[in-house]
């Protein structure tokens, strides 16, 4: 494990994505959401995403030339087309988009179809609070997750996505409807560790804490198990429905890849048009006191509002560099040079 400078990360990153055949200004933008990522601490949709989205982009699953075109417009709503295109460039188009209309309207809603991995979902909800926005986005995906009481997959693990801007820093929640992603669980397998909890079942339907036998049965655990499990189907439902685009069971079809071909929706709101800029800081600092004013429970020291462990990891990254694995940053250092995956 070795430590890498920020801008050393982005540059080889854009490199990789360069040779891979994206066109500069996209190589960049997307070189920025996976260092961003991994310098948060999301290590599992930064850095280590680089190779199999080159991956994609070799196998032509992803169109880097393509770009959003409107399908739809209802005042308030905006459906689009993403024609399998970058998943991250079309989600920060989209999330512009909503943007635009919520500063007109007070909120602003945009549903993006047929598109490709987003990466880390919480970017979205960063980049609008970041503006003095909140933002309530997810997606669909293909099956990677029981249902409660299934064994064999059949839903999403959705990634869902809220954020309340503050000026002390904002509340950002970014969580899949498994109780660990799968890039959770490479991550701590990658490090020779356990989970913190047990994730999911080994292929003989014991409950693990080891991340390689559930990554190998695939039988991941519901968050809040058939809470979870539910919550998972709704909004499947609803990103295909909002987009008249593809739920779970289409995208397993499509055999692309993961998520490609996803529905995702992008839900932005403007505080200044609802109580207003000075009322939302005040009621956002209340949410986060009372929540870190807790009584930490037996052999915790603090306790976190969602959104502040990762400005404190990212802090301390920018300070110290961000932590890579050997073997995935020396992949990417070969993609960087011109080899392939």
């Amino acid at each position: 494990m070795q430590r890498i400078n920020f801008n050393e990360m982005k540059k080889t990153v854009k490199q990789a994505f360069l040779n891979a055949g994206l066109q500069d200004t996209k190589a960049d933008i997307c070189a920025q959401i996976h260092t961003e990522s991994s310098c948060d601490g999301i290590y599992s949709h930064g850095l280590n995403r680089v190779a199999r989205f080159v991956e994609y982009v070799n196998k032509g699953w992803v169109n880097i030339n393509a770009e959003p075109s409107l399908v739809k417009s209802l005042g308030a709503i905006e459906i689009y087309e993403g024609n399998r295109g970058i998943g991250i460039t079309n989600a920060l188009f989209a999330v512009e988009q909503a943007t635009a209309i919520a500063r007109e309207n007070g909120m602003g809603i945009v549903a993006l179809r047929n598109t490709t991995h987003w990466m880390r979902g919480g970017t979205y909800g960063w980049k609008t609070a970041e503006k003095g926005l909140a933002a309530i986005c997810w997606t669909n995906t293909e099956s990677c997750m029981p249902a409660w009481g299934a064994k064999n997959s059949r839903l999403g693990n959705n990634p869902f996505v809220m954020a309340v801007p503050r000026q002390d820093g904002p509340l950002v929640l970014d969580m899949a409807m498994s109780q660990y992603a799968y890039g959770k669980l490479q991550v701590t397998r990658l490090k020779g560790e356990k989970l913190p909890f047990p994730g999911g079942y080994d292929k003989d339907g014991h409950l693990t804490d080891e991340p390689g036998p559930i990554e190998q049965s695939m039988r991941i655990l519901p968050t809040g198990y058939w809470k979870g499990s539910g919550m998972a189907v709704l909004l499947d439902a609803m990103a295909a429905l909002l987009s008249a685009g593809s739920p779970t069971n289409a995208i397993d079809k499509i055999q692309e890849g993961s998520c490609t071909g996803a529905s995702q929706i992008f839900m932005v709101f403007d505080p200044t048009q609802l109580g207003g800029c000075d009322f939302n800081n005040q009621m956002a600092n209340s949410v986060a006191d009372y929540v870190k004013t807790s009584e930490p429970a037996e052999g915790q020291t603090a306790v976190y509002y969602p959104g502040e462990l990762e400005v404190k990891t990212r802090n301390e990254n920018l300070s110290q560099g961000i932590p890579v694995d050997d073997g995935v940053w020396a992949e990417v250092i070969a993609l960087a040079e011109g080899g392939t995956k």
